[in-house]
């Protein structure tokens, strides 16, 4: 199995979180730590995932540190306020918002067209 990989989810509770939570359970996705961001009042609730039950937490610059891998499913202001941070603390992050689509700093990966 591939190395594990500290990943954490922007926007959990939302329609798009959650499809995210269902796509690394289907695919087997090598998870080590997950973490589950939301707003504060979110934060305290659980959500049962692959037989574990992980407290939301509230989405703060502090909540990226040590994770590998964060996954943006959360509106664009959120994205934009947060998701920069989670880049300076050594993340890899894929957003599905649109906060940053035109920004010509921020690389739009397509894998039908830019898989590499």
């Amino acid at each position: 199995m591939a190395d594990k990989k500290n990943v954490a989810i922007l926007g959990a509770t939302g329609a798009v979180g959650t499809q995210m939570l269902e796509c690394l359970a289907e695919r087997d996705f090598p998870v080590g730590e997950l973490k589950l961001l939301a707003s504060a009042r979110s934060a305290g609730k659980v959500v049962e995932w692959q037989g574990q039950n992980i407290a939301l937490e509230e989405a703060t610059d502090a909540a990226f540190s040590g994770m590998d891998i964060v996954l943006g499913a959360a509106d664009d202001d959120i994205a934009k306020a947060l998701l920069p941070e989670a880049v300076r603390r050594g993340a890899t992050v894929v957003d599905n918002s649109h906060a940053f689509r035109l920004d010509e700093d921020v690389p739009l990966g397509v894998t039908e067209i830019n898989p590499q």
